[in-house]
């Protein structure tokens, strides 16, 4: 099947100009600011934060409202929109290489290779929470999946990401069954006691060296058992929902307003109420380990898809009706240098947090880090832009280009431009 969004794409080489897809650059600029308002959490304070707000600093008062608009708004909704448009950017990619010679499969592997490494480069020495790694590799699957037709994608895709629900489901229905010993390690890892959170703060505000104590097992446990539990399913199916999605003409803003509208009705209507019921149900009972953390957690897990379609549905809306264009704008300009942002708010947000660095990591309540993402986000919308207008990709964009075609890319835009 010919989507609307692959016909034009017919030239070998990295995408020009005019071929680029700019709702798309516009969604995925959104989704790489928005996800920075969850990962500020796991560089600012100990990992056990991340998942239950009450194991580490205040959770009263405008701390409380930071947390609570976090989680229903941004908590695996812009990693769902990354990555739903990354099996987007799959068909893109493998389209243009498959017009021009008929195959794709080399160039393809090769280009999530080069994302597996880099991946791995993060995690192990800037950054332990990355998804480089995951995306490469699910990024290998969903590659067979491409040629399927979007209502295939879409069944197939949901099923996927059911796999890491249900596998949820059956831990916390055989948590009676398991031994005590493994009830306290899980307990430990929920809400740590005072000599494990003192020793993940010092490890962070430690030297480079001393960080490694912790964020190299940490990078290890995602990569291997989270990956096979829960981040392939997910990742993986949400990838093949998007590249239904992107068939369909939804990533390209070629459907129409209603449909956009009633995106945005189903997050707000279903979506939210569907996630705050979780978080007062886990409220309830005190965030305790047996109730919330597998079960309490499959609110947020499928409310999320829906909170997801209506950020979809507005940032379509917005680019559909040409409405404030300047911020499109400036939002494109931050998702066509994706990775570059990405790399570097891990980068700015370590140096802050980190003993390598500033050192402030456990010092800053959630209104703090709200205020940090801010001027990240500011930062990274005014950057964007000005780089563009003299370079054609951001400087990782070009390595990995550079690397996956194994000859240097041109640089500067053309003169006149």
């Amino acid at each position: 099947m010919t989507s609307p969004d692959t016909a034009t794409v017919t030239t070998f080489g990295p995408a020009a100009e005019a071929e680029r897809v700019d709702s798309i650059d516009v969604l995925r600029g959104f989704a790489v600011l928005g996800i920075l308002v969850m990962n500020i959490q796991s560089y600012a304070m100990i990992g056990a934060a991340y998942l239950n707000p009450t194991a580490y600093g205040d959770l009263t008062g405008a701390n409380y409202t930071v947390w609570l608009l976090s989680h229903v708004l941004a908590d695996m909704k812009f990693m769902t929109l990354f990555s739903m448009l990354f099996g987007a950017g799959v068909i893109l990619f493998t389209a243009r290489r498959e017009a021009a010679t008929g195959k794709s499969a080399g160039l393809h592997y090769r280009r999530m290779a080069w994302l597996l490494l880099f991946g791995l480069m993060h995690a192990y020495l800037i950054w332990f929470g990355d998804i480089l790694y995951t995306y490469a590799l699910c990024g290998m699957l969903v590659y067979l999946f491409r040629k399927r037709s979007p209502a295939v994608l879409l069944l197939v895709g949901l099923l996927v990401v059911g796999v890491g629900s249900a596998t949820s489901l059956m831990a916390h229905w055989s948590m009676p069954q398991w031994p005590v010993e493994s009830i306290q390690e899980l307990e430990q890892s929920w809400k740590p006691n005072a000599e494990a959170v003192a020793e993940e703060v010092a490890a962070y505000r430690g030297s480079w060296v001393e960080q490694m104590s912790h964020r190299a097992p940490a990078a290890f446990f995602f990569q291997t058992f989270l990956f096979a539990i829960e981040m392939a399913w997910r990742a993986g199916g949400l990838m093949l929902v998007g590249m239904g999605l992107f068939k369909l003409g939804v990533f390209g803003a070629k459907r129409s307003t209603a449909t956009y509208l009633v995106f945005v009705a189903l997050a707000m209507l279903v979506g939210i109420p569907l996630v705050l019921y979780g978080v007062r149900r886990n409220e309830a009972h005190s965030w305790d380990l047996r109730s919330c953390f597998f079960f309490g957690s499959q609110f947020n897990y499928w409310g999320s898809l829906l909170v997801s379609l209506g950020w979809i549905g507005a940032i379509m809306l917005l680019c559909k009706h040409r409405l404030v264009r300047p911020l499109t704008g400036a939002l494109a300009s931050v998702g066509r240098m994706a990775f570059t942002n990405y790399i570097m708010q891990s980068v700015l947000c370590t140096l802050i947090f980190y003993g390598h660095g500033l050192g402030y990591f456990g010092n800053v309540e959630r209104t703090g880090q709200i205020a940090i993402v801010f001027a990240i986000f500011a930062l990274q919308l005014i950057l964007s832009p000005i780089w563009l207008r003299a370079f054609r990709f951001g400087p990782l964009e070009w390595l990995w280009r550079s690397l996956t075609y194994w000859r240097l890319q041109p640089m500067r835009q053309r003169a006149g431009r």
